[in-house]
């Protein structure tokens, strides 16, 4: 599988969206999805930019919008695997509400977030995952509202699949990918990532001395567990928290037809757009 683009990252040096990336292509290899089959819905934002770092079928949707139209994606056509790339800015500020009904509806995809604690790609706001206290571009006297949990929001929305990484862990966040991927159903995988240029305080010293494994007995089968997990201040656990393969997708619970056959397929296309694709192959 090809991911290669002409187009090198035009991240700051040291940004940890580099790790996601590189542990992103890793999974991606590693899977062998045929290309056809997939596509990844891309969110504005630093992130977003990774639109033109890999190539993949993909779209480049509005800030906040990129979860509904990876929902009308799958839902369209459940053959695909979908993946959606996106900030804490785009994904848990302006579409937080779109991530939510998505995790509700168990569809079968992927939502994977770069959570810097910060709008970065527009100088350094504070997000909805900054910490209080903490002095930003928009919060010039610190943050006065408390950060929100967003591992905790999606296993409360319905999330079959809920994990976290850390970006500068490669091998690790390749591994959580992959899992994530292949899960039947909902999946959220929440990615620390460092911004060098305007999170001085979550730096890697900072996730170093922060950051700690999910504990060797731990079983990802239980949501109240897995949320107090995710809802620890002493440290912050990586890892999978929670994983449930009973519950039915949303194409599952759909007729009989729709459980076994793509939306494409009911309603083909009539127009010939192989003339049009034929730059691309």
């Amino acid at each position: 599988m090809n991911l290669r683009t002409p187009i090198f990252p035009t991240w700051c040096p040291g940004c940890g969206d580099f790790g996601i990336w590189g542990a992103l292509k890793n999974a991606l290899a590693k899977l062998a999805i045929p290309e056809e089959k997939l596509v990844i819905v891309f969110d504005v934002g630093c992130s977003g930019n990774m639109a033109d770092f890999i190539r993949v079928y993909g779209f480049h949707s509005l800030h906040g919008r990129a979860v509904p139209v990876a929902e009308g994606i799958a839902m369209a056509n459940s053959g695909l695997t979908v993946i959606v790339i996106g900030g804490d800015g785009g994904l848990y500020g302006e579409g937080m509400g779109h991530l939510i009904a998505a995790a509700k509806t168990n569809l079968n995809m992927t939502v994977i977030v770069h959570n810097n604690q910060t709008y970065g790609l527009t100088k350094g706001q504070a997000s909805p995952t900054t910490a209080v206290g903490i002095k930003t571009s928009s919060t010039p006297t610190g943050v006065i509202e408390h950060p929100i949990n967003p591992l905790g929001v999606t296993l409360t929305a319905g999330a079959t699949w809920a994990g976290r990484g850390y970006a500068p862990d490669i091998p690790g966040t390749t591994d959580l990918i992959i899992q994530a991927v292949k899960h039947h159903g909902f999946a959220h995988l929440d990615i620390f990532q460092p911004c060098v240029s305007f999170n001085k305080f979550n730096t890697q010293a900072w996730f170093i001395q922060h950051l700690t494994k999910l504990p060797d007995d731990y079983v990802p089968d239980n949501i109240t567990k897995a949320w107090e997990q995710s809802n620890r201040t002493d440290l912050l656990p990586v890892g999978l928290f929670y994983k449930n393969t009973q519950e039915p997708t949303y194409h599952q619970k759909l007729s009989s037809t729709l459980q076994n056959t793509p939306l494409t397929n009911l309603f083909p296309s009539k127009v010939d757009l192989t003339p049009a694709l034929s730059e691309f192959t």
